[in-house]
């Protein structure tokens, strides 16, 4: 089914329209140290200004406990917004009440006004449909429309990602609309071979898109964490690495569809350890099958990131989600480093990659990577996990016409 989008909703000039962007972006007190989303809602939000729409945003930082919290504040947000747009952003300083609604009146054509933390309000996280609906009504109180833009949050049934769009004329914002139809592209009937990347600590995060994905990819590349359970699985020791043992079996199933089915499961074939989990631990190199056992897997090796980017070289759709190793810490950055410039390379030969997200994207601009070389890079980590699982995002439903 198609999304709505901004389009649908007419001449907008001189109307509210109510946004919910994605400013979830990791702060070092007041100072935002990737503003990677911010600049992902600018297109959006730019073009609703060129068509005179007075733009009211909401978005949600960190996890308040449901009241205010200074920490979580989103002035660093309005502050790095107003410098990217060229222009004042007015923060209301609080969600629905008095500061909103006034800042809200004081709008002009193409101002644009950003609302309090959403997540000050409990009702936006409830779990009862008649509070979420209460805050919905009381935000929409504030607008004459609705634009869905912050992917981050599409697969949360929340107030202002779900009911609000029942109770305003709504459209999908265009970093949504664009999240959606590369994720699509990527799992709709893609271009072979189609290899997905997965890395990350935990093998049970990554569950059901492994077992959506066996009936779709033709290569899974593991690293990361989650490796060590798929080695453990072959029976390999894998010392003081991350294990989580209870999925033993479910990966031992894995491998069995994997190979009925004639999905290749490529595992890292070496493996940097270090005794302990520090940037400074000494850093040596051991066969995936041969981890001491007071030693701790940290990275995927050399061998293991040439395998890693030979099997990435002929695909035509890429998927990564999760990095390769502590890419955090400089000697444990090689895995990482050399997938993504492994899915540069494919992307630059016809391929078309996405990174799903979270950490991957971080790693992305950590290392230092030009976000150009990779087809899309998702500013969702959960969403774009649980789009891969083949599950209805609430967020993205409640668009559909």
């Amino acid at each position: 089914m198609a999304v709505k989008t901004i389009e649908s909703l007419g001449d907008l000039r001189g109307k509210r329209v109510l946004v919910r962007s994605d400013f979830n972006v990791p702060l070092d007190g007041s100072t935002i140290t990737d503003d990677g989303r911010i600049r992902a809602a600018l297109p959006t939000i730019k073009t609703l200004i060129d068509g005179g729409a007075k733009v009211i945003l909401v978005a949600h930082l960190g996890r308040p406990k449901g009241e205010p919290d200074p920490k979580f504040s989103l002035a660093p947000v309005a502050a790095r917004l107003s410098e990217l747009l060229g222009k004042n952003v007015a923060l209301a300083t609080d969600l629905v009440g008095d500061s909103a609604k006034s800042t809200v009146a004081a709008l002009g054509d193409g101002d644009v006004a950003l609302l309090e933390n959403v997540r000050f309000d409990a009702r936006e996280t409830s779990k009862v449909d008649s509070e979420r609906e209460e805050l919905a009504a009381e935000l929409a109180a504030l607008a004459d429309a609705y634009v869905s833009d912050g992917f981050g949050v599409v697969h949360r049934k929340q107030a202002s990602v779900y009911d609000i769009a029942k109770q305003l004329p709504s459209a999908t914002g265009l970093l949504v609309l664009k999240e959606v139809e590369s994720l699509r592209k990527a799992t709709d009937n893609p271009a072979r071979p189609y290899v997905v990347v997965l890395g990350g600590s935990k093998v049970s995060d990554k569950l059901g898109v492994i077992s959506n994905l066996l009936d779709k990819a033709d290569r899974l590349l593991i690293g990361g964490g989650m490796a060590f359970t798929f080695l453990a699985a072959q029976g390999h020791s894998v010392g003081k690495s991350l294990l989580e043992a209870d999925q033993i079996d479910t990966v031992k199933g894995y491998l069995e569809t994997a190979a009925a089915k004639g999905v290749e499961i490529v595992l890292p074939v070496d493996v940097v350890v270090a005794p302990e989990f520090k940037a400074d631990a000494p850093a040596t190199v051991v066969a995936a099958d041969a981890i001491p056992d007071d030693q701790m897997g940290l990275d995927i090796g050399p061998d293991s990131q040439k395998l890693f980017a030979e099997k990435l070289s002929d695909a035509k759709t890429i998927v990564w989600n999760g990095p390769a190793g502590v890419f955090e810490f400089d000697a444990f950055a090689g895995g990482t480093r050399a997938i993504a410039q492994g899915i540069i390379d494919a992307t630059k030969n016809g391929g078309f990659s996405v990174v799903g997200g979270g950490d991957s994207a971080a790693a992305v601009r950590i290392l230092g990577f030009d976000e150009a070389g990779f087809s899309h890079i998702s500013t969702g980590g959960g969403a774009s996990l649980e789009f891969l699982e083949g599950k209805e995002l609430p967020g993205i439903a409640v668009l559909e016409s």
